[in-house]
């Protein structure tokens, strides 16, 4: 089985930063992409930022300059560092993988089960 576990939300004053991390584990092959959703209440959840395997990034423009996305190949764990956070910014914060756990398999969505970010004075 595979498992996304994701840490490091919270509560942070405007213009703060966070990191979050979100770690793979299980049956896994490869990993073509990882990234990151949020979802405001009321809001649908929207794609913040995602990375592929070979480095190449894509943002929001609402987060552009301001959230960086990173991966670490070798643990399977994707990071998001988030700068200069505004009021906005706060939602749950999901990260996905699109992943295959044999050479056979197709690529799947794997969800994990997501992390509050809170941006509050």
């Amino acid at each position: 089985q595979v498992q996304l576990v994701e840490s490091g939300g919270g509560l942070v004053q405007p213009g703060g930063s966070l990191t979050l991390s979100c770690a793979a584990s299980g049956n896994i092959f490869s990993i073509p992409a990882m990234g990151w959703y949020r979802q405001a209440p009321g809001k649908q959840r929207e794609l913040v930022a995602s990375i592929i395997s070979g480095g190449s990034t894509t943002y929001a423009d609402s987060v552009k300059g301001r959230f960086t996305i990173s991966r670490d190949n070798a643990k399977n764990t994707v990071y998001l560092q988030l700068n200069s956070l505004k009021p906005e910014d706060t939602a749950i914060y999901y990260c996905y993988s699109k992943l295959r756990i044999t050479v056979l398999q197709a690529i799947r969505d794997y969800w994990g089960q997501g992390t509050q970010v809170t941006v509050s004075s």
